[in-house]
């Protein structure tokens, strides 16, 4: 019997061009629709993340949906999320970057809508080499169908190369934001290739990605997503 491993995935290593960092926090809670204020609060601390082609994409604080018979509640600035130690600050940037941010965001405190956030030390992660990728933000039109959200997003792939295989969206949140609000959905696309995945978390899609629109995670599997109601 011949019988030989595929390596090729442990031998593929990342490219740092654009890497995440994860700064702790210590912060007691944040509403749940805290986009736009922490956005703005970081501009503020570094107005340097508002510049068009400072590269920077800044993730929503995200805790899990029940911990110690909490249950996360429904999104809106009215309602609050807990935060634990283990709660992490995200920050996606170029690795010219990387020291700008330390050094501006670290042992700051920031006003999140009323709510006071101390951002301690940084911790550099890589992204991910897994082909299956999530996000849980996508800006769409307020009155897209789901086909209609696929079609956009899948030319708007297009355009940066990427082809789609398979895609599935899912949960549609607004976004409140002093203009009006953003209409959202979330995207799963599975089967990229490594060279695609990487692309995608390091170019994001759509607009809005210094308040988490368009941001793209690791996911293990597409089945996990269920399709909005």
């Amino acid at each position: 019997m011949f019988w030989q491993e595929d390596d090729s995935d442990t031998a593929f290593q990342a490219p740092d061009d654009i890497v995440d960092i994860l700064f702790s926090v210590d912060c007691k809670h944040l509403p749940v629709d805290h986009a736009y204020d922490l956005s703005a609060a970081l501009k503020a601390t570094a107005p340097w993340i508002a510049e068009r082609d400072s590269g920077v994409a800044v993730h929503t604080v995200h805790v899990a949906g029940s911990q110690n018979g909490w249950e996360r509640p429904a999104h809106g600035t009215d309602q609050h999320l807990i935060l634990s130690r283990r709660t992490k600050l995200t920050i996606r940037v170029p690795k010219e970057r990387i020291e700008a941010l330390m050094v501006d965001l670290q042992g700051k405190t920031l006003d999140v809508s009323g709510c006071l956030l101390t951002i301690g030390p940084g911790k550099i992660r890589a992204l991910s080499k897994e082909t299956t990728l999530f996000s849980r933000y996508v800006v769409g039109a307020p009155d897209d169908t789901e086909e209609a959200f696929l079609d956009r997003s899948a030319r708007a792939l297009r355009e940066q190369g990427i082809r789609i295989r398979k895609a599935l969206c899912g949960k549609i949140t607004t976004i409140r934001i002093p203009s009006g609000t953003l209409h959202t959905r979330s995207l799963m696309l599975a089967d990229l290739s490594r060279e695609e995945s990487l692309q995608l978390q390091q170019q994001g899609l759509g607009p809005h990605r210094d308040m988490g629109c368009g941001i793209f995670l690791p996911h293990k599997g597409i089945n996990a997503v269920g399709k909005a109601s």
